[in-house]
């Protein structure tokens, strides 16, 4: 989970009051978050730093000292700042008084969006430049997945010449002075020469061209996600205005970080001035974007689920009134359902959230906004017997056979890349989930098939003695229409043996085997899974109805993992055998 330094007087400065640190324990839960270091007593106040573990990962508002401030502020009775001054309407263009950055048309399939805006007013002190660091990183590294889908700059504004323009470049004939150097790099070499371009060369390293920003004079203000140039970018204590840019491959993300960096810059007290930026080709939020926008979609939620869910019964003012301790806004609308009075809340978060995707979303907010130790522990009143589902029963008969087979069981993760579950095993993405906002790509997708979870493993163990059976018993799950929920999770068992004679009736008379101890009588007819060899491979019927499927694996998938000996596999649905007894 992430972690955040706070300077301990700014922080209370922007708190508005100073807490005791066991007060401020039971204050950090209203921001998901715990006390993980006090700082050093015998440092001077403006230098100690106070250390906060954040325990999730959908608030990356509150990953810099201003937002746990603010989210601390709010929850003590604070009212909402005015962001709306400085946010872009959907339906208007504000004038940006020539703080414009133009993109090329070639970035569209490199690093293709940029948003900025400008901050003036008052100097930047040391604790806050520290803070913007952190919060750049922050941002970056987690929400940012290391700076692929976002990258934050920061520059002197009184040294630009607008319009800002945002390019692709040769990376072989483009140099300059990059951020810690004192000497002029291509951008090529700021890749395998630069501590920056080594960390984060990745992200560029397989263009033909690579992104640079430059002002109107040509002056280079950065690459974009590695690197500064030492002369714009080089932002110091005591500049009184910067513009602040963000590029990446996924709009939304970096509009909300946008409105994220701007509204802590405007708690701190800053003037918030939107940039324009005009694309060549369509993003989500059109050809002409202005900076700072507000995009949040409401969110309803209805009394009466309200209270069931919480065990409570609030009256719709009590409900308002810990929503806007947690910074939303809402109205209320009295209706009649089935016959029974009800009242609908439609929320509108703030500019720096948009973690609301479902009505249990507000319903959180609300049990954080009215206290969590509001709550009073309640004894249940029903009396059950535990006992194990059918499926784990099956499960566990399942697992004794495959051990009597000679196999291994394993246990993996349901979470991965597009790599592991898609490119390498060949298959269709159209039914494969992606989760939405992830904080790396390795985490991506869940699994919809349990053979490449095996052939990962398989993939590690070249130098253990073959013949290598394993197998697990786990859940996968994929887009479904049927469900109510779009998706559809299952319970499988997937088989995978390793060795230079593996091959198909070996897998057959296992399957045989496994199924007439289940209790099974079964059909095989051929099948055409991208994963095995046509011809080498079946599909598993049972009362005609298809549980499963096994086969040889395919050379192309064996390389794509870099297995180096024949592989066997197979993979049925335990819950359509549960099923059909």
């Amino acid at each position: 989970m992430p972690k955040i330094e706070v300077n301990e007087k700014s922080f209370f400065t922007l708190l508005g009051k100073k807490y005791n640190y066991d007060t401020l324990e039971t204050k950090l839960p209203c921001a998901k978050a715990e006390l993980d270091e006090k700082p050093d007593a015998s440092k001077p106040e403006d230098e100690r730093v106070i250390k906060i573990e954040l325990n999730d990962t959908n608030r990356p508002d509150l990953w810099s000292t201003v937002g746990i401030a603010r989210q601390l502020s709010l929850h003590d009775g604070a009212a909402h700042a005015d962001y709306q001054k400085f946010m872009s309407a959907p339906d208007a263009v504000k004038d940006p008084e020539n703080r414009v950055v133009t993109v090329d048309a070639e970035l569209q399939h490199i690093r293709p969006y940029i948003v900025a805006f400008v901050i003036s007013g008052k100097a930047i002190d040391d604790a806050m430049l520290k803070d913007i660091i952190q919060t750049q990183e922050k941002l970056a590294w987690n929400f940012g997945r290391k700076r692929k889908t976002i990258s934050m700059g920061v520059y002197r504004v009184s040294d630009i010449a607008f319009p800002v323009h945002y390019k692709a470049v040769d990376p072989d004939a483009t140099s300059f002075v990059p951020l810690q150097c004192t000497e002029p790099m291509t951008c090529r070499q700021i890749l395998s020469e630069h501590p920056k371009g080594k960390e984060y060369g990745w992200i560029l390293k397989d263009f033909n061209k690579f992104p640079l920003l430059v002002d109107d004079k040509g002056e280079i203000m950065s690459m974009a996600p590695i690197i500064n140039s030492a002369t714009l970018g080089a932002v110091q204590v005591g500049d009184t205005g910067l513009m602040v840019e963000l590029t990446g491959d996924d709009m939304e993300s970096l509009m909300l970080a946008a409105n994220i960096v701007a509204c802590d810059f405007a708690e701190s007290g800053y003037e918030i001035l939107p940039m324009r930026v005009d694309y060549p080709y369509e993003t989500k939020f059109g050809k002409t974007v202005v900076c700072p926008y507000y995009f949040q979609v409401p969110t309803k939620a209805y009394l009466s689920h309200i209270n069931k869910m919480l065990g409570s019964s609030f009256t719709a003012d009590e409900v308002c009134a810990a929503l806007y301790r947690m910074g939303d806004e809402t109205t209320v609308k009295k209706l009649t359902i089935d016959g029974k009075d009800d009242e609908e809340f439609t929320l509108f978060p703030p500019p720096y959230r948009n973690d609301f995707l479902h009505e249990v979303d507000v319903i959180e907010d609300v049990m954080i906004g009215r206290d969590i130790a509001s709550f009073e522990p309640q004894s249940p009143s029903d009396f059950t017997i535990g006992r194990l589902l059918p499926i784990t029963q099956f499960s566990r008969k399942a697992k004794t056979l495959m051990v009597g087979l000679g196999y291994q069981e394993m246990i993996f993760n349901y979470v991965g890349s597009r790599h592991d579950y898609i490119d390498n095993m060949l298959i269709d993405e159209s039914s494969v989930i992606e989760i939405a906002n992830p904080m790396s790509e390795n985490y991506q997708f869940i699994r919809p098939e349990m053979i490449s979870s095996l052939l990962r493993a398989e993939s590690k163990s070249a130098n253990a003695q073959f013949p290598h059976k394993i197998f697990e018993i786990g859940k996968v799950a994929y887009l479904c229409d049927e469900e109510n929920t779009g998706t559809r999770t299952r319970q499988h068992l997937g088989f995978l043996t390793a060795a230079t004679n593996a091959n198909f009736n070996d897998g057959a008379s296992e399957v045989a085997a496994l199924l007439y101890f289940l209790d099974h009588a079964y059909e095989v007819k051929e099948s055409a899974d991208p994963r095995f060899i046509a011809g080498r491979q079946a599909a598993v019927l049972v009362g005609g109805k298809a549980v499963g499927v096994f086969g040889e694996v395919d050379p192309q998938v064996l390389e794509n993992w870099a297995v180096t000996v024949p592989c066997v596999a197979g993979e049925i649905d335990l819950e359509a055998l549960l099923e059909s007894l």
